[in-house]
């Protein structure tokens, strides 16, 4: 038996085919999981299935799925059930970042309703539909499960150009609270995660890399530098992404049977402010 117990669970992560969330599958798979990747990208979703699949005795699944859409989570969760037959774990990780100003006297970055909505729509509307669907087949079926919302630590600091965002991720963490007061004496866990500054993933574009410059009125090359600076991390170095699919499986895990309704950072020391 491993440490963690996790075999052959059913875990569901969003936004599971690059990034965190890719690290965090390849987690779960390497302890014997059965992990169905849930993104809106199919490319990425296929390579995602067939890199982790090569990780542990676990196995991989793709399910094509826009968070922001309720027809697709409930698509998702049908396919996972199909195919396990039970929900054991859902991690909320899906999520973006849209960088723009609150007021931006040259017109060219600045915070629109329809940005704000999109932001919204994906990091907040979304967990919400992907935590209700999830907890109740969890609920139906009488065997308890494990909901973890990602949250962003360094995110919540609402740095210029990020207010949607950051508005987000206070609002992520605060839906913990709530759901672990909800679920808790039903037998689900709610946890949040939130990491802080980590390695560089290859996951920006241009355009966001622009727009980001932008916000902080620097150069993207300004920008770039700043990337693998840890001056303000206690621990002196950036996270590993590893590092946090790490703590997500031992959240899921039994050992973790007494965390809940809280939102655990994974910073290097650092702190907001």
């Amino acid at each position: 038996m491993s440490w963690t117990n996790l075999k052959d669970k059913v875990v569901i992560v969003t936004g599971g085919a690059a990034g965190i969330g890719l690290a965090v599958s390849r987690g779960f798979v390497e302890v014997g999981a059965k992990v169905m990747i849930a993104d809106f990208a199919e490319d990425a979703g296929a390579r995602a299935v067939e890199e982790v699949s090569r990780s542990g005795t676990g196995s991989a699944a793709f399910a094509k799925c826009d968070v922001s859409s309720r027809t697709e989570v409930e698509s998702l969760v049908d396919r996972t059930m199909e195919l396990w037959g039970r929900i054991d774990v859902l991690v909320n990780n899906a999520g973006i970042n849209v960088p723009r100003l609150l007021v931006d006297p040259a017109g060219k970055e600045e915070l629109t309703e329809e940005i704000w909505d999109k932001v919204f729509a994906v990091n907040v509307k979304g967990q919400f539909l992907c935590a209700q669907a999830g907890a109740r087949h969890m609920l139906e079926n009488e065997q308890g499960g494990v909901l973890i919302n990602m949250s962003s630590e360094s995110g919540l600091e609402g740095s210029e150009g990020q207010s949607a965002y950051a508005a987000t991720k206070a609002a992520n963490q605060n839906l913990t609270r709530s759901w672990a007061k909800e679920l808790g004496n039903k037998g689900v866990r709610v946890i949040g995660v939130a990491p802080g500054i980590m390695e560089t993933t290859g996951m920006r574009s241009e355009a966001y890399e622009q727009s980001l410059a932008y916000t902080r009125g620097i150069s993207v090359e300004e920008l770039r530098s700043k990337y693998g600076s840890t001056s303000s991390i206690p621990l002196g170095r950036s996270g590993k992404l590893s590092e946090v699919a790490d703590l997500v499986v031992f959240l899921a895990s039994e050992r973790a049977s007494y965390l809940h309704g809280t939102t655990v950072n994974i910073s290097g020391g650092k702190s907001r402010g």
